[in-house]
């Protein structure tokens, strides 16, 4: 029957609290529902969701060239079919929802039911406010306390000295990941940072993204960055080696090539549907690796979300095989009074799931970022890595969004460049590493074997496996 689809994706701030199920969208639900099909049973799938609910308008990706999906036409549709993921978007009011939860509990075509969900872009704008000075003093109130609670070392003398910092030629984290001296470059590797765009204008990028590896997943805005997120992000993961501003290069796989999927408005904002049809254009692109610095908050004690692990089980298994990176969070350890410090907060949503690589940030002086989120919660939600993510220069676009903070004010970075931190920073650093070790380890690398070269080459850093993981991500030599 025909229903209305007057219902948008509200930017609500992340504190929001939950809404319950079969509630209309507010806070940081949209009122659409993600339905997990079997593996190999997609037909019947979507025979349950009709039998279910009466939905039987279908728009299935895998009717568009690429699976570049229009999404306002996937708005109209009562069920939006993402192929590869074997995932349904469903616009289904209280009662159907019962009705498919039920399906679920009792149907083995249909596996799980969640609401969809908002995630945001995963910058840290209070990161940006602290000076090199004041980290490097957290960081050694956090090692006093380390070692009085364990009595074992926490930073050793060597690590401290090893100090980085920003030279005429390479960013401090190319420098620290080893990616500047490495022989590998991503060569025909193909990489999707799915964010806010790209600047499809900006100079260092001239003739290596072409139209057809780039999609808008946000209804009504095109591919172009208009917020920044994206820009930075993939300069971090792909930018050139050789820039013709004479700026410092800012990228590890420089030679990759560069898939820009927008799943975040230009408010930095965006619903599970489009993230989920970036994440199946991608995979139907046979993109070797997935940047994703965005997420959602989880709670204490919070699991993973079904559909996301999934998703990214059957993006590993795919062939030839898809590696999903993503930022753990920036909610953690914000300065308190009195000189105390609060622990860190969960991995976020999706970075929380088992088989999706989450990566946590460290400043120059290796050390974890005060906001980087950690691995607390007892079922999944681990740290997997970490990458650099204070103080990040690369690419914007020009002139540069007022809506993204820099870190510190009065920087004098050019036109087109600027310095901001977050996970999401330390993410496109592990992602680039991850198309160079690909390209070291060749086409029949899958991408189960290569989280394992990247978090068994890792370098180890005395801090935390919860805060940091295996280490620092390094580039293949």
């Amino acid at each position: 029957m025909a229903r209305s689809r007057s219902r948008t994706v509200k930017s609500a701030p992340p504190s929001t609290p939950a809404v319950g199920v079969g509630m209309e969208a507010s806070g940081e639900f949209t009122g659409k529902y993600l339905v997990l099909l079997r593996d190999d049973g997609v037909k019947e799938g979507l025979q349950a969701i009709r039998d279910a609910s009466g939905l039987k308008e279908v728009c299935n990706a895998a009717d568009y060239g690429g699976a570049a999906v229009e999404m306002a036409e996937a708005e109209r549709a009562e069920v939006f079919l993402l192929d590869k993921l074997k995932v349904a978007v469903v616009d289904a009011d209280p009662s159907q929802l019962a009705e498919l939860q039920a399906a679920a509990a009792g149907d083995k075509a249909i596996l799980a039911v969640e609401p969809e969900r908002i995630m945001y872009a995963l910058t840290d704008p209070v990161a940006a406010q602290f000076p090199l000075e004041y980290l490097r003093g957290y960081k050694d109130a956090v090692n006093h306390l380390f070692t009085q609670l364990t009595g074992g070392t926490a930073v050793g003398t060597a690590e401290v000295a090893a100090a980085f910092v920003n030279s005429a030629q390479f960013t401090w984290g190319l420098q620290s990941t080893g990616a500047h001296r490495s022989r590998f470059s991503g060569r025909g590797v193909r990489v999707a940072v799915l964010d806010t765009g790209m600047d499809l204008n900006h100079p260092d990028f001239a003739g290596r993204i072409v139209p057809a590896q780039t999609q808008s997943f946000v209804t009504g805005q095109a591919v172009d960055d208009l917020n920044g997120h994206g820009t930075h992000c993939i300069g971090s993961a792909l930018g050139f080696q050789q820039l013709a501003s004479g700026a410092m290069r800012y990228g590890c796989a420089f030679r990759g090539d560069i898939f820009v999927g927008k799943v975040l408005s230009n408010a930095g904002s965006g619903g599970d549907s489009g993230i989920l049809a970036g994440i199946n254009w991608a995979i139907t692109n046979q993109c070797r690796v997935i940047s994703m610095s965005l997420g959602a908050r989880v709670q204490p004690g919070e699991t993973f979300s079904t559909i996301y692990e999934n998703v990214a089980q059957r993006a590993l298994r795919s062939s030839p095989g898809t590696l999903i990176v993503a930022a753990a969070g920036n909610d953690s350890r914000i300065p308190g009074t009195n000189n105390r410090f609060e622990p860190p907060k969960p991995v976020g949503r999706p970075a929380n799931c088992p088989s999706i690589l989450a990566v946590a940030a460290v400043d120059a002086n290796l050390g974890i970022a005060p906001f980087s989120n950690g691995g607390i919660n007892p079922s999944g939600g681990g740290v997997d890595i970490a990458g650099p993510g204070v103080g990040v220069f690369s690419s914007v676009p020009d002139p540069f969004p007022s809506n993204v903070q820099p870190s510190g004010p009065g920087r004098p970075w050019p036109p087109r460049y600027h310095s901001i931190s977050g996970t999401s920073m330390a993410t496109p650093h592990v992602a680039g590493i991850a198309a160079m070790w690909l390209e070291a380890g060749g086409p029949g690398t899958t991408a189960q074997a290569l989280w394992q070269l990247l978090t068994g080459n890792a370098r180890r850093l005395t801090l935390p496996s919860r805060d940091v993981g295996a280490g620092l991500v390094q580039a293949p030599t």
